[in-house]
């Protein structure tokens, strides 16, 4: 096990200074060492070193999935601020609100930056390259210097209701108990390389198991970025010329690839763990999945960003699938102990469905500057800090394994994406052309959310089919809200449900919706 006091840098280090001329990233061909991650990552942590910026402040990164991202991360660490990915492909909105929450104190644009008029320092997708590649002339970093213990490490910001999402607080220690659970009960071994494919964005929390796990081992990262996996036949191409040995995407992902009958043990002899996570894992993808890769591991691994990218997990046996037809998400790792409450926080027995509440060291903090949020979600289990995962659930009685049975709150999972309904509301309420609106998702067989349907109300117009309306509709919106909250469906109607109380009656649409399937 990786000791606490073993920094991640530390390690990090160790295999820059035995191995420099190792690879660590491979973008589509183009290679990176893990002594060009030191030489990056020193040459920004001096410059930041000598911003003197104040002590803990977080920093913005804006960019894709490129090594430099990866160089400032670490880079940041080093000086002792925790990084906050912001995706390329966010909105300028979002950015904004993103900005004026977490107060950062610089932002380093890996991509290049739309000109925002932002009152803090901004480090340039240039300027940037200047600091990796020039000699260090400032005071360099000790390791001393290293975010460590409950510093943050990173923060997340997820969706929120009414437009405004919540940045989650990772802490070094919160991290470091992840990871060691990493390389127990989940089988990987950071002794010795591991060589693991990079698809989920560094915005999305499951990027951390594989961005971590690759370079504590001394291992590789595989990158497909956005414009590969959107090509079939490039992303094929792409999976064909890495020599995967681990595997971590959303089970929508995993399914994509399986359309491929190239996706298999044949043609990915190495491919020996593969970790689900970030939305339900059916029974029908994890079947086939196993019959593809008999002799790999698989792992249907479950948690929320708020508790670091997963706390419970399933190996997907032989026996697993044959035991249930709907999987469990597993059980929590040692150091985690779960409880299911009823609605006055109350801790219910074993057989009993109710909100599943997570304890333990990989617990965030909670959301930075926003202690009403931070209050509503993380309370106190008998004296022991906890978090309300939002999420309906059963502890078995006999086996203690934990049965996932949906959302209690308005709150879906698609694609693997974190989307709060109410989010969605709020941004076709701002379009020009709608008048009042509503979204419901609508299930598949599977359990899972198949579609986002938004039910509208338009306002008066002369576009000359529901089409066109639609196509300018989605045309407002893609300016103000991220492309995977994009509803898939528009129903016009002349008025939405009411219920009893003069509220938009939601519930009644997603019935009526999934009744019909």
């Amino acid at each position: 096990m990786l000791a606490m006091e073993n920094k991640i840098i530390t390690r990090i280090e160790h295999w820059a200074k035995v191995a420099p001329d190792r690879v660590v990233y491979d973008y589509l061909g183009r290679e990176n060492t893990y002594g060009e991650l030191k030489q990056y990552s020193d040459a920004l942590a001096a410059k930041i070193k000598s911003m003197n910026l104040a002590k803990d402040a977080p920093v913005i990164v804006y960019g894709g999935q490129t090594f430099e991202m990866v160089a400032t991360f670490m880079g940041l660490i080093k000086s002792g601020h925790a990084y906050i990915p912001v995706d390329a492909h966010s909105p300028n909105e979002r950015l904004a609100i993103i900005k004026k929450i977490a107060e950062p104190a610089v932002c380093i644009a890996v991509d290049e930056l739309p000109d925002l008029g932002w009152d803090i320092p901004v480090i340039s997708q240039k300027e940037l390259h200047e600091i990796f590649t020039s000699e260090i002339t400032t005071e360099p970093v000790t390791i001393e210097e290293a975010v460590v213990g409950d510093q943050n490490y990173y923060i997340l910001f997820t969706s929120g209701t009414t437009g405004v999402p919540k940045g989650v607080q990772i802490s070094y220690n919160n991290l470091m108990s992840f990871l060691d659970w990493c390389q127990g009960d989940l089988g990987l071994d950071f002794e010795n390389p591991i060589e693991f494919v990079s698809q989920p964005p560094y915005s999305f929390d499951i990027s951390v198991m594989y961005l971590y796990s690759s370079l504590l081992s001394g291992g590789k990262i595989d990158v497909l970025p956005p414009e590969t996996t959107a090509n079939f036949k490039e992303l094929f191409k792409a999976l064909k010329s890495y020599d995967i040995q681990a595997w971590m995407s959303t089970p929508s992902f995993v399914e994509i690839c399986l359309l491929s009958p190239e996706f298999n043990e044949e043609t990915s002899p190495e491919l020996k763990n593969i970790y689900l996570c970030g939305e339900e894992l059916t029974h029908k993808t994890a079947a086939r999945l196993k019959e593809r890769f008999p002799n790999s591991r698989i792992f249907d691994i479950y948690g929320p960003t708020e508790a670091t990218v997963a706390v419970t997990g399933l190996e997907i046996t032989d026996e697993a699938l044959n035991q249930y037809d709907r999987l469990p998400i597993g059980w929590p790792k040692p150091d985690t102990p779960v409880v299911i409450v009823d609605e006055d926080n109350n801790v219910l027995p074993a057989g009993e469905d109710g909100e599943l509440v997570i304890m333990g060291p990989s617990l965030s903090k909670g959301y930075i500057n926003n202690p009403e949020k931070t209050a509503a979600a993380f309370i106190e289990i008998d004296g022991k800090p906890a978090y309300k995962t939002g999420d309906l659930a059963q502890i078995d009685p006999e086996t203690g394994i934990l049965i996932y049975k949906g959302r209690i709150d308005f709150q879906v999972k698609l694609h693997g994406f974190r989307i709060e309904l109410e989010d969605v509301d709020h941004h076709l309420d701002r379009v020009s052309l709608v008048e009042q609106a509503i979204t419901v998702p609508r299930y598949g067989a599977d359990h899972k959310v198949q579609q986002l349907i938004a039910y509208i109300v338009p306002k008066d117009q002369d576009f000359a089919s529901k089409a066109e309306l639609t196509k300018a509709i989605k045309a407002e919106l893609s300016e103000i809200m991220m492309p995977y909250m994009m509803p898939n469906r528009f129903v016009y109607v002349e008025s939405l449900p009411l219920t009893a109380n003069g509220k938009l009656d939601r519930k009644t649409l997603i019935s009526e919706v999934n009744s019909n399937d």
